[in-house]
């Protein structure tokens, strides 16, 4: 295959995009194909002329990449390309509207409001004490954890609007459910392992993601078929309320009575070496240039 790759960008995941890009190149490279990266940072889609290829490999995370804009530019080329179409993209990126769509599918999710620069604290405030602490401070449209705050009472509450408001112009005061933390990964019709993920710090922030090494990740953790189930269930919705395909993951937290909450679903996960999707794919068999080839040749069939 002649594989075009989009990595970098600019946004506040630039780095960890080069990263997932380059493992790609690699992988791919590995199994003969031919590779062409692009960074779109340095060009203009304007009077960009693209090269002739096969099929488009997004790894870019965020915003310009996640979020929808990237695909309607493919699509008015007439591309073909890795993930999800722009609307379901879109949707997803956006907290708001992810749980929009969560809640008409009556896909559990923890309660939330959005709020923005113009919203009064005092509004704020109230919504807090009707949710409850502890509570989430989230920008609307970031990943990564970027941006994002737990709060356990009012006195953490200013700083950390201010502090996700730094990230984005609007943000969500969402519920914390109180549990364990998972991810699920599915790739069309394919269900990978699950992950349990633990660590050491308040919540599973951007220090616990891809820098403190007392984070694990459980990929044979011992769970009855009834809560396998309970999460594979509850994904396969996410990822079906969206019209999401290739490869996407659903990260959920299974409360104290074994019932899943879905917090969000990722359309262009990381895809480095490290990452949890070639993880999963590792432990159903299939190695990290394995996994790049399927999800070329699923996005060209």
């Amino acid at each position: 295959m002649h594989v075009t790759i989009l990595l970098g960008g600019d946004s506040a995941e630039r780095d960890i995009s080069l990263q997932s890009g380059h493992s790609v190149a690699n992988a791919l490279e590995s199994r003969g194909h031919q590779v062409t990266c692009i960074d779109p940072k340095d060009i203009s889609f304007d009077s960009f002329s693209w090269p002739q290829c096969d099929v488009v490999f997004i790894a870019l995370h965020g915003e310009f990449g996640e979020d929808g804009q990237i695909q309607k530019i493919l699509d008015r080329a007439g591309l073909c390309y890795t993930g999800s179409h722009a609307t379901a993209s879109g949707f997803a990126f956006h907290k708001s509207q992810a749980k929009e769509i969560f809640e008409q599918q009556n896909i559990p999710t923890p309660a939330s409001y959005l709020f923005d620069r113009n919203t009064p604290f005092e509004q704020i405030a109230e919504w807090a004490m009707q949710l409850n602490y502890p509570l989430f401070i989230k920008p609307e449209a970031q990943g990564s954890s970027i941006g994002i705050s737990c709060v356990n009472d009012s006195d953490e509450l200013l700083h950390a609007i201010k502090y996700c408001l730094k990230f984005d112009s609007s943000g969500l005061i969402q519920k914390a459910v109180i549990g364990t933390e998972w991810t699920v990964g599915i790739f069309d019709d394919t269900v990978f392992p699950l992950i349990q993920i633990r660590f050491q710090n308040r919540f599973y922030d951007h220090c616990a993601k891809y820098k403190d090494e007392a984070t694990t990740f459980l990929l044979d953790e011992a769970v009855s078929p009834q809560i396998q189930q309970e999460l594979i269930s509850a994904a396969k919705k996410a990822y079906q309320a969206f019209g999401a395909r290739g490869v996407a993951r659903v990260d959920l937290i299974l409360d104290q009575t074994d019932k899943a909450w879905v917090l969000e679903l990722n359309t262009i996960p990381g895809m480095t070496d490290h990452s949890l999707i070639p993880k999963a794919a590792q432990k159903m068999g299939w190695s990290f240039p394995q996994l790049c080839e399927n999800i070329c040749l699923a996005a060209i069939k």
